[in-house]
């Protein structure tokens, strides 16, 4: 086990049930959730045989997800939090279950089916902020990278085989039958959840409401370790995200085949899975503001490859690094601003990330579309990526709490202390202490 760990960090399924618990039920609901996406994109198609119509279900998904996700950041500062996820996901089941039936009924409306993925997609984000709490909650703070590497592992791997289960369903059953099957991993899931131990906040909780929420706010605007890290998403998804150029690149260099668009797509994945079954190579890293930047750095280098190079397995392998790269800083990131923000504020702060994490890369994608029309797609690859690189050479050299923020040791973690003003921090970056 001792050398496993040295590869895949394992030490989290090891000593917590609790982690186990969740971690299984987790890989279930992701799973599951795949499988609903096809089947929406399927449904949606069959009904209505416009792009535009397919479009739509972003938007369906990405505005609840915001504005509940806000407002669940107060939230989960405010209730026990593994009720709230209970409760949430919940919802979701109940949304599944309503899929499932129009489905199989033949309703054939295609907002009722906007507005059931607009209303899954709300209950999702009210409980994402607390959802993302848990791990620290559970785990000691030296194993919070670890369990954060697992867990991202288990979504890297249900991106891969979820579309192509959720593919065989639906041709063969239908989108009732993909609906149905997500409605059970969402059972799965709130079994999992269930059985967990409370997970109030620190303090008891405090007021939700439109306050907190700008608490949340100003706590990452005024803290140069958490802000510095929300900046590093930003600054490495608005100018280098690659996603929109992919059919172009796949068309000026390969034919345009789709079964080379969905290589591209999958080699991110390849590269997400890869990272995280090494994850022993980074998850003990104590200094992951560091470890952040540098993966940033290599996520926008790895961007500008893929403009630039020819052949289909250099494409590919671009894309991998860039998918390695984009899990150690999700990761690190994740460890970083769960033990650098009081439990206190945890909630909130996530709701906040929660909130970048979406927009970002939809912001990205835009940009790159805009680029890539007036120049080219290698264009758009190769400036977003420089100017990725050039974004985080900045924030590195100019934010020094960021880069020596060290997450403590092995042992009980203390959480920064509620009195800390946001945004407080010694010279190494950690949380300053009051008194």
């Amino acid at each position: 086990m001792k050398l496993l760990d040295g590869v895949t960090d394992v030490r989290p399924l090891r000593s917590s049930a609790a982690f186990r618990r969740l971690w299984v039920s987790s890989i279930c609901v992701t799973l599951g959730h795949q499988l609903a996406v096809v089947a929406v994109l399927a449904q949606v198609w069959e009904l209505t045989g416009s792009s535009v119509a397919v479009g739509a279900i972003g938007l369906a998904q990405a505005l609840p997800m915001v504005v509940f996700g806000l407002f669940g950041g107060t939230l989960a500062d405010a209730v026990d939090r593994r009720k709230l996820v209970v409760a949430t996901t919940s919802g979701q089941f109940v949304a599944a279950v309503l899929l499932a039936a129009q489905a199989f009924a033949g309703v054939g409306s295609l907002w009722v089916v906007l507005v059931l993925v607009g209303a899954q997609a709300g209950f999702q984000g009210l409980g994402a902020p607390a959802r993302k709490t848990f791990v620290v909650g559970l785990l000691p703070a030296d194993e919070v990278a670890a369990g954060l590497a697992l867990t991202n592992l288990s979504f890297q791997a249900a991106m891969l085989a979820g579309p192509a289960l959720g593919g065989v369903l639906t041709a063969h059953g239908g989108a009732g039958l993909a609906y149905a099957v997500d409605a059970l991993t969402l059972l799965v899931g709130i079994y999992g959840i269930a059985g967990l131990p409370s997970l109030r906040p620190d303090g008891g909780g405090s007021r939700p409401g439109l306050r907190t929420t700008r608490e949340g706010l100003r706590y990452v605007l005024r803290g140069r370790v958490v802000g510095g890290a929300v900046l590093t998403d930003l600054v490495s998804t608005v100018p280098a995200m690659p996603v929109a150029l992919f059919p172009a690149v796949n068309a000026e260099r390969f034919g345009g085949a789709p079964e080379t668009l969905g290589l591209f797509l999958s080699a991110i994945a390849v590269g997400g899975v890869a990272a995280g079954s090494v994850s022993g190579l980074f998850s003990r890293v104590r200094r992951v503001g560091r470890a952040q930047l540098l993966a940033a750095g290599v996520w926008g280098l790895a961007i500008a490859g893929f403009g630039l190079v020819g052949s289909l397995w250099l494409t590919l392998g671009c894309l991998a690094v860039a998918g390695a790269a984009d899990t150690v800083a999700v990761v690190t990131r994740g460890a970083l601003v769960q033990l650098a923000v009081p439990d206190s504020h945890r909630g909130r702060v996530s709701a906040v990330e929660h909130v970048v994490g979406i927009a970002g890369p939809d912001l990205g994608n835009f940009r790159g579309g805009l680029v890539a029309g007036a120049t080219s797609a290698a264009f758009a690859a190769v400036s977003g990526g420089l100017l990725c690189v050039a974004g985080i050479a900045v924030l590195a050299a100019t934010n020094r709490p960021l880069r020596r923020f060290t997450i403590p040791g092995p042992g009980p973690h203390t959480a920064p202390d509620d009195t800390t003003p946001p945004g407080d921090t010694d010279a190494d970056g950690r949380p300053a202490r009051s008194g």
